[in-house]
């Protein structure tokens, strides 16, 4: 099937809806260039989102918006495939809640990716609140990058951590990346597609790192430094003993699969 729009975004829900409505309200004003459509896979349990009812109606009356209710928490890489069956965008946007575009970003990654066919997908430069860049640009993950992420004593092997994050390469010029967080990746729908999404069999965590590795064994996967995207990261499995249960679950799925 033929795309009819330029742009898909695909936002996961889960009880975040005021969040997702700054980020939409943000899409929305930086392109107009495009035509475009906003998926947002709601993971809310159904007996919970009757709390939330007035941000719910806010978000649903938003431009561009599609609401896909599941009422049930399927995990992040099926709510996104969700959305993938339903794209009618020639570029698939993975987008956290916690995202916020600043500029007319699109003006400069969609040009781009057009000339450079080779490329199937990019990331472009994610930044804090204070428009610092954000360390989600990582080298293949290891075994050894794990250990020391979560059990690292006093802040030791930061020479490692800073290889990891790429922190030696040069961030004014595009570069390959084996592993891009998740949190705003734009890719081409059909290479999307050829890859058939998200692995679901990670609930949450490591999906990301498994969908980029599975990007560059057929394409690039690149850093595009031209243009900058607010992430307002969280962090949430460095606070949460559930969620970094739930990490390292997916850490054990993603290095049984690929064996490294």
């Amino acid at each position: 099937m033929n795309p009819t729009k330029d742009l898909t975004f695909s936002i996961v829900a889960y009880k975040n809806y005021g969040q997702i409505i700054n980020a939409v309200n943000t899409i929305n004003k930086f392109t107009n260039n495009f035509s475009k459509e906003i998926i947002i896979v709601d993971n809310t349990e159904k007996e919970d989102r009757k709390n939330y009812s007035e941000d719910i109606n806010k978000l649903t009356s938003l431009t561009n918006v599609t609401l896909v209710v599941n009422n049930a928490n399927l995990g992040f890489g099926k709510a996104n495939n969700i959305a993938l069956e339903r794209a009618q965008g020639a570029f698939f946007v993975i987008c956290n809640p916690d995202i916020l575009l600043i500029e007319n970003s699109f003006d400069k990654i969609i040009p781009y990716m057009k000339e450079n066919t080779f490329i199937g997908a990019v990331i472009p430069k994610l930044i804090d609140k204070n428009h610092q860049i954000e360390p989600v640009y990582r080298r293949e993950l290891t075994l050894y990058d794990v250990f020391i992420r979560y059990f690292h004593p006093f802040n030791a092997f930061s020479k490692r951590r800073a290889y990891h994050t790429m922190q030696d390469m040069d961030y004014s010029k595009p570069f390959r990346v084996p592993f891009g967080q998740g949190s705003f990746i734009v890719i081409r729908i059909s290479l999307m597609k050829k890859l058939r999404g998200f692995d679901e069999r990670y609930f949450m965590y490591v999906e990301d790192a498994d969908l980029c590795k599975r990007i560059n064994q057929v394409s690039v996967l690149e850093y595009f430094p031209y243009t900058s995207v607010v992430h307002l990261w969280g962090k949430g499995s460095h606070k949460n003993m559930k969620l970094m249960k739930w990490h390292i679950q997916a850490m054990i799925k993603y290095f049984n699969k690929w064996k490294n």
